[in-house]
């Protein structure tokens, strides 16, 4: 292997509270040569995500943190430069967890191979990636969506909003989103489908969400916690059931939220109306991707399913867009552009 240098964002401090410029640094290091098994990669995009926010706390967790040092974790769509593993060749796209550089060394086995004809290279990072398959798992699993139900889906103009309310349509659902802003709305309606999107910017969120749910709520996809969960939960019905995907609202707490202790209405909630809450990471379904990449792939081809990404140029723009994801900045899946899909080296 030729003497290659990748450029890399690590994690240079834990933020408290909303990351800042200071958390990141962005440093070049020599990549060392290929042992067997192992590929070089330049990436293409660098998926953000909000999950990332988690990796930059050493608070106990579902998966291990980011070391100080360390460069920040991402998944990534990358074109292979040099092999030394079987399975892939010079010039074969894959899919792989290889974070926030401009080229990697890489396992072959922890890469997947995309085949760019079927559809383009970065919604493997989106529609057809890990959060098109949240929102899939998610709903389908833990939501058992029935006609005529109604779906409420928070960050619904978001990449796994907008595939959990496109999902719960194809299946005979009253979808109503929550999203922040008109134009957000607008799109989720408009483009999207839903039936109704209310604005949680509004001063009025709680009243708005009880008009678009005049029959109360089935399904509860909760990305977002915070104002908008407290809004929906006098709505649930009796065996209403919510997959807990995320809750960007709290992300950057460093303090539990003040106020009263609002466990116990929760809770007598859960008690009264039978509800289901359940917690899930997309890792907990891996056994059906292939369901998800039949399923997603066919309504993508057949247009039923839209997707909308955000895509920023430049590896070095990754932290302040990523600061940007945790306030709802972004509109649609959030991409980093890092190198032109044709180039080489």
């Amino acid at each position: 292997m030729s003497e290659q240098k990748s450029k890399r964002i690590v994690l240079a401090s834990r933020p408290s509270g909303e990351p800042v410029d200071e958390n990141f640094r962005l440093e070049e290091k020599e990549l060392r040569p290929l042992a067997a098994g192992e590929v070089l990669l330049r990436t293409i995009y660098l998926s953000l995500d909000p999950y990332m926010r988690g990796r930059m706390s050493d608070a106990k967790s579902y998966a291990e943190p980011v070391p100080i040092g360390g460069v920040m974790e991402g998944g990534t769509v990358s074109q292979v430069v040099e092999s030394q593993f079987d399975g892939l060749k010079a010039g074969a796209y894959v899919f792989g967890y290889t974070g926030w550089q401009s080229h990697a060394v890489a396992k072959g086995e922890t890469l997947r191979q995309i085949d760019p004809s079927l559809a383009p290279l970065s919604t493997a990072l989106g529609v057809l990636g890990m959060p098109g398959m949240t929102a899939y798992m998610g709903l389908l699993n833990i939501g058992q969506p029935k006609t005529g139900e109604t779906v409420v889906v928070s960050a619904a103009s978001g990449a796994v909003g907008a595939v959990v309310g496109q999902i719960a349509k194809l299946k005979g659902c009253r979808v109503v989103g929550i999203a922040g802003g008109v134009r957000k709305c607008e799109y989720v309606v408009k483009e999207l489908g839903f039936d109704a999107c209310v604005d949680h910017k509004d001063a009025g969120l709680a009243g708005l969400v009880k008009d678009a749910c005049p029959e109360g709520i089935d399904i509860y996809f909760e990305n977002v916690g915070g104002a908008v969960f407290e809004a929906v939960l006098p709505l649930l019905n009796d065996f209403a059931r919510m997959p807990v995907c995320g809750l960007i609202s709290h992300y950057n707490d460093s303090a539990p939220p003040p106020g009263p202790n609002k466990a116990p209405l929760l809770m007598r909630a859960v008690l009264t109306r039978r509800l289901t809450l359940r917690g899930f990471i997309v890792s907990d379904f891996a056994a059906q991707q292939g369901d998800f990449i039949r399923d997603v792939g066919q309504w993508l081809k057949e247009g039923k399913i839209k997707y909308l990404e955000d895509i920023v140029d430049g590896l070095e723009k990754a932290p302040k867009a990523f600061q940007g994801l945790l306030k709802g900045a972004n509109f649609g899946k959030l991409v980093v552009r890092v190198a032109d899909e044709k180039s080489s080296g």
